[in-house]
């Protein structure tokens, strides 16, 4: 178990981009962090959608899951992937990557996590940067016309949707290439109803609730939702409402997976890539009519206990 060393006054935080973003220095993460420290990095997370530590070389597998354990419930691994851990997935490519596409973590589930908590693990020599993008400033700088219509509608999310279609791959199917086994993720189905707009449980904030994992949006045929989502979807990923970070070993990212979208970058070549990821667990996303998601397939209780969310 890896303990932490910090000190609250050596916290410091640096803003990376005016929309989203921030590095925090002076603190090794790890187990028994400070109530001070946690409540800066949680108001530094809240603010600035994704935080970054730099050189936390400390952390194993079981000081990353100490820290994540100080910001919430965690959830197991994954809702269908195996990756021989209770709740560290690996991801680790050789190639290309199932999530060079944008898109919110496990959003075919009824909870989908509160924050995800990423490790850099093995880097390649160039390439396999992360970008993630804010769903709440993308909100708010929609037309109000579009505002309107966001406002009530829905969409359907689904892990059987091939959300990686779009990507080249001239090779073909290579076990070597993704960091998930697709007939793997795909071995259960999920399929939920989401409020397109949400309410942050935590800031009150209104955030575009998408990604690739939408299949199609309420009472919309599928030219009208193929339209729309790509016109919402250009919204969020303008590049001033973005951030990047280019990995070095022992890097941690956390961010809110309530209000951003990510997107890993596959241009490594063959180099091998390894980030390993825990999640904590999130809450029910509720409509701005107070309405809450709906599954239409498949029970998410193994992943996220809800009677620990419930108090």
């Amino acid at each position: 178990m890896t303990i932490s060393l910090d000190r609250p006054t050596d916290v410091q935080i640096h803003q990376l981009g005016g929309r989203i973003g921030a590095r925090i220095d002076g603190v090794s993460l790890g187990s028994g962090l400070r109530h001070e420290t946690i409540t800066a990095i949680r108001t530094a997370l809240l603010k600035h959608k994704v935080v970054f530590f730099r050189d936390q070389q400390q952390l194993d597998d079981e000081g990353q899951i100490a820290f994540a354990e100080q910001l919430g419930t965690l959830t197991t691994a994954h809702p269908t992937v195996n990756t021989g851990s209770a709740h560290v997935l690996a991801l680790a490519a050789t190639k290309g990557m199932a999530a060079n596409s944008w898109h919110t973590d496990v959003t075919f589930v009824d909870r989908p996590p509160a924050f995800s908590v990423l490790r850099g693990v093995t880097i390649p020599p160039y390439g396999g940067s992360t970008v993630w993008a804010n769903t709440a400033t993308a909100y708010e700088a929609l037309t109000p016309p579009l505002k309107a219509l966001v406002n009530v509608l829905w969409a359907t999310h689904s892990n059987e949707y091939d959300y990686v279609a779009s990507t080249e791959d001239p090779e073909g199917d290579n076990p070597d290439r993704d960091a998930l086994d697709r007939q793997e993720f795909r071995s259960s189905t999920y399929e939920t109803e989401h409020p397109v707009v949400r309410i942050h449980p935590e800031t009150g904030e209104r955030a575009l609730l998408l990604g690739h994992f939408v299949k199609k949006f309420t009472g919309l045929n599928s030219a009208e939702s193929s339209a729309l989502f790509q016109l919402l979807q250009n919204r969020v990923t303008r590049l001033e409402n973005t951030v990047r970070w280019t990995w070095q070993e022992g890097d941690i990212a956390v961010w809110d997976n309530r209000a951003t979208q990510h997107y890993a970058v596959a241009d490594f070549d063959n180099h091998r890539r390894e980030v390993r990821r825990v999640t904590v667990a999130g809450d029910v996303p509720v409509s701005l009519d107070g309405r809450r998601s709906r599954v239409v397939t498949g029970s998410s209780d193994a992943y996220t206990r809800i009677d620990e969310l419930i108090s």
